[in-house]
Formats: structure tokens, sequence, C-alpha cells
């Protein structure tokens, strides 16, 4: 890429959120580079099955639909480059500066879709064994546990639904839920329930992953009778949550106290000219369908930035 060449709009990040606001972009004729660290399609990509997304009754997959959304993007004239993590945004008078750790890129106008990931416990054994018997993504690794026993964290709709798509490989899925009850959609809850292959281990917390080279088990606490007990199991996924991938921006614009971008109701941050979608963004709800809405909102608030302003 020239150093002297400038973008209209240059989106960090190629989940749903950016890939929408890339398609639209391409359609408004503006000069659009997508900027990805990873693979495109974000954390939707690797979702097994995604059901709540309109227009696809009996849901579609993650990877399917990310992939078609990429498609339209580029069709209309975006550009996708996979890149470093950024590092710095910075402006200077009309043009906006992304440096990564290889490559220094220039537009008028930047949208941030860098989304999240997964949060981490901590606990002991952990991060030694990861990639070892310890994921974050059953649908990237859930086939190496055919036949085995595997423990999903967390009592969410991520936490209950990756549960279920485990069983297809596991012949044992225990889920390791601190409260009395999952924080799942109905829905997804009663297919948890009615399945043999689950057991779920209510009020109880993840204390420790055992193994060496390898997950062997793990030590859960009852929180009330704080009694604990060991587990053997050959694989450990944790759904508890997530961070948003916003550490470039720290120092640069306006972070809520979680560290989500802050936005004005035209979704741009408190640098001009730079605005914000999807699940990095302090909203109400991460799901896909918000995450297109956002990014289509943003597109069109850039276009109008641009007429407006440069």
């Amino acid at each position: 890429m020239s150093e002297n060449e400038i973008y209209d709009v240059i989106i960090i990040g190629g989940g749903p959120a950016g890939l929408t606001a890339a398609l639209y972009c391409g359609r408004a004729r503006l000069k659009t580079l997508l900027l990805e660290k990873a693979t495109t399609g974000g954390q939707a990509a690797t979702t097994d099955v995604i059901e709540n997304y309109p227009g696809f009754p009996g849901g579609v997959g993650g990877y399917e639909l990310t992939e078609k959304m990429k498609q339209q993007a580029t069709e209309f004239g975006a550009v996708i480059q996979e890149i470093k993590p950024v590092s710095s945004i910075e402006a200077d008078e009309d043009v906006r500066i992304i440096e990564t750790e290889d490559d220094s890129f220039r537009a008028r106008t930047v949208i941030i879709a860098t989304g999240v990931e997964a949060s981490t416990l901590g606990v002991p054994g952990e991060a030694e064994l990861r990639g070892k018997g310890v994921s974050y993504c059953a649908t990237c690794d859930g086939a190496f546990y055919r036949d085995k026993a595997v423990a999903v964290i967390g009592g969410g709709n991520a936490a209950v639904e990756e549960a279920v798509f485990l069983t297809k490989f596991a012949s044992k899925v225990y889920i390791v839920h601190r409260r009395d009850q999952l924080r799942a959609d109905k829905i997804v809850q009663e297919r948890a329930l009615a399945n043999d292959k689950i057991e779920i281990l209510w009020e109880s917390n993840l204390k420790k992953i055992v193994g060496d080279a390898k997950v062997e088990g793990i030590v859960i606490e009852n929180k009330n009778t704080h009694e604990r007990t060991e587990i053997e199991l050959d694989g450990v996924f944790f759904y508890i949550g997530s961070v948003p991938n916003t550490t470039f921006c720290e120092g640069v614009v306006n972070l809520d106290e979680r560290d989500f971008l802050v936005t004005d109701e035209k979704l741009m941050t408190s640098m001009p000219g730079v605005f914000a979608c999807g699940d990095c963004r302090a909203n109400q709800l991460k799901q896909v369908a918000v995450a297109v809405g956002e990014g289509a909102l943003a597109a069109v608030e850039v276009d109008k930035y641009i007429e407006e302003n440069l």
C-alpha cells in the first residue's frame, strides 16, 4: 500500500458489524478498506448455528452467514486486508492515521468494529493448558472430544448452546454454573435439560483445572457447602462473557467503565470522524442482528460526515 493513499473510510474489524459497514460504504461509492487481524467473520463465524438471525428459518451456520456478508461487501468494491493488530489511531487535521506493527493506513473517516474476545477466569491451569484441553470455541474444537467428557463453564446463551452442540461428539457434557438457574433463553434451556448427555452442576464455581501436559479434570466448589469435588474429564470450554477489543483506543476516545466504546446517537466516538459499531460499542445487546444494524447506521453516518465536513 502506498503511504500516501487515503481512503474515504477504513473499517477496523471484519465481523458482522464491520462487514455490513463495508457493504454500505461500498454501495455509497466510498473508497473502503476493511482491516482484519484474524478470520473474517469474527466470533459469529465460529458459531455452529445462529437461530435468531431474521430470514433463516431453522437457523444458519455462522461461517456460511459471514462468508455471504464478505462476498456482498467485496462485490460492491470494499477491499479486505489481513493485518497485525492495530496499535494506535490518531488524527492529523482531516486525516485519521491507523498504525499496526508493520503498516500505516490513512483515511478521512474510521469505523471501529473490533468486537470482543472471550473472558478468562484465571483459575490455576487455565492459561497453562490453553490449547491442551482448554478452549473458548466449541465449534472449532468440539470434534477433538468424540466419546470423551468435557465441561462448559457458564450459563448464558453461548454456554448452553455450545454445550448442546458438544453433545454431537462428547459422551458427557457438564455445565458448571454458579447460579441456581440458567440465564439462557428458555428454548435453549429446554434443549439442554432434555439432553441425556448434559449434567448441570448448579451453584458451583470452577476452582482449578487439573493436568500436566493436557486437561485431566477439574475441581469445583459448591457455593453453599464449600465442598470441593474433582471430576475427571478431557476438555474445558469457557463461556463466561467477553471483553472488548479496544486496547488501542485507550486515551484516544472515550470508553466506559468496562472499556466499551462510547458514542453519540450517530455512532460517532469522541474523536470527530471516528465511529464505532457492533459488540465493541457500549450497547445493550450483543447479537448479530444488532451488529449488522449498527454497521449499516455507522456507514450511513460516515457518508453524511464526509459530505458535510470534508
